[in-house]
């Protein structure tokens, strides 16, 4: 792209926010030109407000770590200087309605990682290998909110980055009853462990909100626009569990799945292997080449050695055999914060600019 996309990071200081600044530093379409925070960061340098917080990899770019934070809450301010936001903030449900809404009546593309509009009706929800036409929604959008460039588009819960993939590769076959336990790394609390040292050599069965979300959401992203609306689809009917683990980065689920027609083993491996999706064909800059790879390993995929397959941007599957209760289980991974956080993000925003949805000022 030859003249960079401006884009603001609302949420910076975060741990996704940190993971969007290690991802579009040197992004080949976007350039970083703003981070905002809650009022107590803004006004600090970046260097100051992320101190004894930063845990990235990767050191903060100089640039970066000597821009000012700005405060969230300043829309005009920050919608004057930038084409487009990531939204990745920690405050409570309506007020993040309220404040991805301003942006988006202020003519700003929000590309969101929080929850908050994941149901509103015309608020497309996206992995973008799967629901695509998603986006479409976008221009009735804009007519409920009266904008002409300004939208919001949300990324699904990290939690089923890794099964829902699997499950509609295989839409063919009709998935009818399916069961999910994920085991779910503590990154996706936003912690590490030494931030959260009780999750050493401990595992916690719960995480507030997340098995409802693992039910619902992907009936939203296998559902169908119609007058103006996404309507959620009925079926694969899905129970889960969401265990809280030990592991640094990873999100691993292990799956029982009943099909109206059952499919044969070789051809499930055949199909995940080849399986690819419309960044794909569009070679976006953050797209995995081979989005979903089986791995024939009786012990794989793991987590800590399989995470970063394709960046962390692509899934890994394995153990696909018969079950006693069930026709299938298998077992999946994703990394909950490049795929299931800021980097599926980042794909979302590739595909709308690349659909013309996200365009310079």
């Amino acid at each position: 792209m030859e003249n960079k996309l401006r884009v603001g990071i609302i949420g910076a200081t975060g741990m996704v926010g940190q993971r969007f600044i290690s991802l579009l530093h040197n992004h080949p379409w976007y350039d970083i030109v703003c981070l905002a925070a809650s009022p107590r960061s803004a006004g600090k340098t970046y260097y100051e407000a992320v101190e004894g917080r930063w845990a990235q990899v990767i050191e903060i770019p100089e640039r970066i770590g000597n821009m000012t934070v700005k405060n969230a809450t300043d829309v005009e301010d920050i919608a004057n200087i930038v084409d487009f936001v990531f939204c990745a903030v920690d405050m409570d449900k309506k007020a993040i309605r309220q404040l991805e809404e301003a942006y988006a009546k202020a003519e700003v593309p929000v590309v969101s990682n929080n929850s908050a509009n994941r149901w509103t009706e015309d608020v497309p929800m996206v992995i973008p290998e799967i629901n695509d036409e998603h986006i479409k929604i976008i221009e009735a959008q804009r007519k409920r909110l009266g904008t002409e460039k300004g939208f919001i588009a949300v990324k699904p819960n990290c939690s089923i980055q890794s099964y829902v993939p699997v499950l509609a590769a295989l839409m063919k076959f009709e998935p009818k009853e399916v069961n999910v336990c994920t085991y779910q790394a503590i990154s996706g609390a936003g912690k590490t462990f030494d931030s959260w040292p009780e999750m050493v050599d401990n595992i916690i069965p719960f995480i507030g909100g997340e098995e409802e979300k693992s039910e619902q959401e992907p009936m939203k992203i296998w559902g169908t626009i119609k007058d103006d609306k996404i309507i959620s689809a009925n079926e694969p009917v899905i129970s889960a569990q969401c265990i809280r683990v030990p592991a640094a980065d990873g999100h691993l689920a292990a799956v029982s799945v009943n099909f109206k027609n059952k499919p044969e083993i070789k051809e499930v491996i055949d199909i995940l292997n080849s399986y690819s999706g419309k960044p794909q064909q569009l070679k976006l800059p953050s797209a995995p080449s081979q989005f979903m790879k089986y791995m024939e390993e009786d012990n794989r995929p793991q987590t800590r050695i399989d995470r970063d397959y394709e960046n962390g941007m692509g899934v890994t599957v394995g153990r696909f055999r018969e079950d006693n209760l069930y026709d299938y289980k298998f077992v999946c991974l994703s990394h909950n914060t490049l795929r299931g956080a800021a980097g599926g993000a980042v794909l979302i925003a590739e595909l709308l600019t690349a659909e013309g949805y996200i365009t310079s000022k």
